[in-house]
């Protein structure tokens, strides 16, 4: 009895230590770096950049702040793709997706992220984005796609911002995306919206809706350089938007592309009447009032020619008949002067 009652204790003592050392294996097991990355536990920052692997790196370290992904092959961030094994939150707070080949995001692929202020797709190629991609990243402040959007997507973007818990972004980044127009139909949502990065795209002029939204949004700084801006009447609500509002701090590096006689010229430097539709509209009625008035003077012209027919027919009778015997006259003395015989005479 003596022998058991002191093996007992020491049996559960084998099954505690069994446990606390299964626990600290999968502790360490969970802190450790993921394979093919290098990792700082001082600065929380993971970074695992082109190793030529496929897919996300697994067993992020929950001291994880800074994720920093990059030059890997991810056709499609699937749902709930950084959510943690065992069901908690991840604190991630920067997340870098740069240079992956991206080009789905679907619903709910930042769930686990709750905590993310600072997202980064830039670099990629997004054909698809489902308008829940972007839910759960209510502390977002900073999301960058610059260079990720093809022109197909850019309506799925436009869907996927509005729709997902973007109330309090700060900065927008959608430079180098070939946009014709802002991407923003409900800009009005995004009241705490301090940057908007437009650089580099497609966009010739921004309308008048497009004009109040941005009056609108007076704290938001709208970022246009190297955008081919067709400087003509359309350009109006832009141009005064320009003029009179200071959201636009690079206001200075707007050039002119179109028309060709306005090329690389500032847009700031534009005159009123250049892009005043009214006059503009004025200078082409009036041409096309002077032609149709040219047009009914050749007209009276005409008829009046085709009434008086006859008389002209007799007039220019005339003047053949009277430029007829003033040539007979001519010709009767021109005989009498080169014939020497009557020259003799006359002497």
């Amino acid at each position: 009895m003596r022998t058991r009652a002191c093996t007992e204790p020491r049996r559960r003592l084998c099954v505690l230590a069994g446990w606390a050392a299964f626990l600290a294996c999968a502790r360490a097991e969970e802190s450790a770096c993921p394979p093919a990355c290098a990792c700082s536990r001082d600065s929380g920052t993971v970074s695992c950049l082109g190793d030529g692997a496929s897919g996300l790196p697994s067993r992020i370290p929950p001291w994880t702040s800074a994720l920093i992904v990059r030059g890997r092959n991810v056709p499609t961030l699937q749902r709930d793709a950084f959510a943690l094994a065992n069901g908690s939150q991840s604190d991630v707070a920067a997340l870098s997706l740069s240079a992956n080949s991206i080009r789905a995001v679907e619903a709910d692929a930042f769930a686990g992220l709750p905590h993310l202020r600072v997202l980064d797709l830039s670099h990629n190629r997004l054909e698809s984005v489902s308008d829940g991609a972007f839910q759960g990243l209510g502390e977002l402040r900073t999301l960058c796609l610059n260079q990720s959007i093809v022109p197909e997507a850019v309506a799925e973007l436009a869907a996927a911002l509005a729709s997902g818990d973007l109330r309090g972004l700060h900065r927008l980044e959608l430079a180098g995306n070939r946009l014709r127009s802002l991407p923003l139909a409900g800009l009005d949502t995004f009241r705490l919206l301090h940057q908007l990065v437009l650089v580099n795209n497609s966009i010739r002029s921004l309308g008048r809706e497009d004009v109040s939204v941005l009056e609108r949004q007076r704290r938001t700084r709208v970022y246009l350089a190297r955008n081919p801006f067709r400087c003509a009447c359309e350009l109006g609500a832009f141009y005064w938007w320009l003029r009179n509002a200071s959201q636009c701090p690079d206001a200075a590096l707007l050039r002119c592309a179109e028309p060709e006689v306005r090329r690389g010229l500032p847009v700031e430097r534009l005159r009123a009447e250049d892009v005043d539709c009214l006059n503009e509209n004025l200078e082409a009625v009036s041409y096309v009032f002077l032609g149709i008035v040219l047009a009914l003077i050749g007209l009276v012209f005409l008829m009046v020619l085709y009434l008086n027919r006859g008389g002209i027919k007799r007039w220019l009778n005339n003047i053949r008949e009277a430029c007829r015997d003033q040539m007979e006259v001519y010709h009767y003395r021109y005989e009498q002067d080169s014939d020497p015989r009557l020259a003799n005479v006359a002497v």
